[in-house]
């Protein structure tokens, strides 16, 4: 089975439209994911057939009127990381809170793997990661920055803290996937800044094309979908997530004494409503009973010992 992440910047006249035909067109040919639609774009992330797949992205270039293919970022999985097919209709497909910033009209230089290193190598380039920080506690380039965000839309006001400091210094910015850094190199270069780049299709796309001997990206990626996390090698991680806070956990979170399995980690421990608290660990007791059944507690996903 193949999984494909994709977004494309262009105009969607209509995107209630184009959200109806898609889910009936998606259903159809057995896929499963999530799709966002705006009047800016569309992002998403399919899992099924190459074959099917492909049919997807011929027909959105079609409903678009897109004059280049769509570039889809492209894995292979014994199963579907995930349950359901959902289109959504959005305001932005990547919610930055500034609608006025348009990467279709300008954004940083692309830059490919090859090239990347080098450009981070340089001890006068300011390396951003423009990720969540739970997202960057999972691994990162060095010397990259952490903006400390928990949610993208935080973003604009790291950015406009740096370009107070500093906007002469040549910008490296990197993402998952590619499409938070086209939004935020749009800001960027918005903001003041003049030597902008950004790495072409993200850590996975850099992950995928450099060598063993090349690769300078430290840890593991943070990905938005059952896998939790993927190694240097696109294999899935070692990570799995809370249910509470749907943070990363690593094995030494597992083996605190912080951890309760659907309930808590030690990342939200502290912060866990009382109310909320109960009512998880009654869902987790209701997941382990269904376990000693042999079944799965609906919405439960086992944990890597269960599942193995």
């Amino acid at each position: 089975m193949k999984v494909v992440s994709f977004y494309r910047f262009t105009r969607v006249s209509d995107p209630a439209k184009l959200q109806a035909a898609l889910q009936s067109l998606c259903e159809k040919h057995g896929l499963l994911g999530t799709v966002l639609v705006a009047e800016e774009g569309v992002n998403g992330t399919l899992a099924g057939g190459e074959k099917e797949l492909q049919l997807i992205f011929r027909w959105l270039e079609k409903e678009l009127a897109l004059t280049e293919p769509i570039d889809g970022r492209w894995t292979e999985v014994d199963e579907a990381p995930f349950q359901r097919m959902r289109i959504k209709v959005k305001n932005e497909i990547v919610t930055l809170g500034r609608p006025d910033i348009a990467p279709q009209a300008e954004t940083g230089k692309h830059i490919e793997a090859d090239d990347w290193n080098k450009l981070i190598a340089d001890p006068g380039t300011l390396i951003i990661d423009t990720r969540n920080h739970y997202e960057i506690e999972v691994g990162s380039f060095p010397n990259a920055i952490d903006p400390g965000t928990d949610s993208f839309r935080q973003f604009p006001v790291f950015a406009e803290e740096l370009a107070e400091e500093d906007k002469d210094r040549p910008l490296a910015m990197f993402c998952t996937g590619g499409i938070r850094c086209e939004k935020a190199t749009a800001l960027m270069l918005d903001l003041g800044f003049q030597e902008v780049y950004q790495l072409q299709g993200g850590i996975l796309n850099y992950l995928e094309n450099v060598t063993d001997e090349e690769n300078q990206w430290q840890g593991e990626c943070f990905v938005f979908d059952k896998r939790v996390a993927v190694d240097r090698d696109l294999a899935e991680g070692g990570y799995v997530q809370c249910h509470a806070c749907r943070r990363p956990l690593s094995s030494e979170d597992l083996a605190s004494a912080d951890y309760r399995e659907g309930v808590s980690c030690p990342k939200c421990i502290r912060t866990l409503e009382d109310d909320r608290a109960t009512r998880l660990e009654e869902r987790r007791k209701q997941v382990a009973l269904a376990r000693k059944r042999g079944e799965e507690h609906i919405g439960a996903k086992l944990d890597r010992a269960n599942r193995n």
